[in-house]
């Protein structure tokens, strides 16, 4: 089955392949990409449809199917020239490419340094402004390596797991279906057959990871990994937060449903949450930057921590 992403990474490869090997067939082309020869032809009058800007038949690429079922591009001139990038998205490409290099047994992850590498020497100023970041990205080097030998195998994982909304370690068997760092911190994302879903797991919070010698086999039905790592169900709870100027980027870091203006650089968001000790956790590190405006007992929560939290300061201010 081709989906529209993969379709287009293979579209993008299709082409610069045919200029460089003109006269190819399509039953070599359709071996080497790995898919059918009707899908083949489909992506071949897809190409036809593409070129630049006023789409005259001057401005489009043009495909040639010769005798002996050859196939070759003319007219894709601007395709064949080397990718220039500008200084921003040279500086964003060094500094992807330098977090990658920091995840511990990443997959590919010689091939990510030799990249970087490469793209540091071209990059010239970008990759000097690059060297001002700092990359840090946190993770247990340990749980990482065993994550990605067991992706890496097919093999299912036991984890030992924190939950810090429950304050409890939970056992659970995984099968490992990919690893990724997103602001800095790594996940190891999975079937869960404790919750019977997929499910998110901060590498920072495993406590004990064993690989297994059952192979992983998630559910063939269960679909593609979800883009967001964060994916609220609609029988999650709605709260609703007005957030200072200074906290407007927990609008960018959680997945909101509606942001609306509030005046004086003030932000009202509303997200889903299916339990709220974190979000008590949220509005005690804000303090006077967020408000709760909703649901009542949730900012009541707020209120009642915030005392108890005020009366142990007192209690141990006059103790001292």
């Amino acid at each position: 089955m081709s989906t529209s992403s993969s379709r287009l990474e293979r579209l993008l490869a299709l082409v610069p392949y045919l200029l460089a090997h003109p006269a190819s067939t399509l039953p070599d082309l359709a071996r080497t990409f790995g898919i059918s020869i009707s899908q083949l032809r489909q992506d071949l009058n897809l190409i036809f449809m593409c070129g630049l800007p006023g789409h005259t038949p001057g401005d489009l690429i043009e495909v040639w199917f010769g005798p002996d079922n050859t196939v070759s591009l003319s007219n894709a001139d601007t395709i064949r020239r080397p990718l220039r990038l500008t200084t921003d998205e040279a500086l964003a490409l060094v500094v992807a490419l330098r977090t990658l290099a920091e995840v511990p047994a990443a997959e590919g992850d010689d091939a990510v340094r030799r990249a970087l590498i490469k793209i540091e020497t071209a990059a010239g100023q970008a990759a000097e402004q690059a060297g001002r970041v700092a990359v840090a990205v946190e993770a247990e080097p340990g749980v990482v390596a065993a994550a990605a030998g067991a992706l890496r195998r097919s093999r299912r994982v036991r984890l030992a797991y924190y939950v810090p909304g429950r304050d409890e370690t939970t056992d659970r068997d995984v099968d490992p279906m990919r690893l990724l760092v997103t602001a800095g911190r790594t996940y190891l994302q999975g079937w869960c057959h404790r919750a019977g879903a997929i499910r998110t797991f901060r590498t920072d919070r495993i406590v004990r990871i064993v690989e297994l010698t059952e192979p992983a086999t998630p559910p063939p039905d269960v679909g593609p990994l979800p883009d967001a790592l964060f994916t609220p169900s609609g029988a999650d709870r709605l709260v609703t937060l007005l957030l200072e100027p200074r906290a407007r980027w927990v609008a960018d870091y959680y997945p909101c449903e509606s942001r609306t203006e509030s005046g004086g650089g003030r932000l009202t968001v509303t997200l889903r949450s299916r339990e709220t000790g974190w979000l008590v956790r949220l509005a005690m590190r804000l303090g006077q930057q967020a408000t709760v405006i909703g649901p009542v007992e949730l900012a009541v929560a707020v209120r009642e921590q915030a005392r108890d939290a005020l009366a142990a300061y007192s209690s141990t201010c006059s103790c001292g």
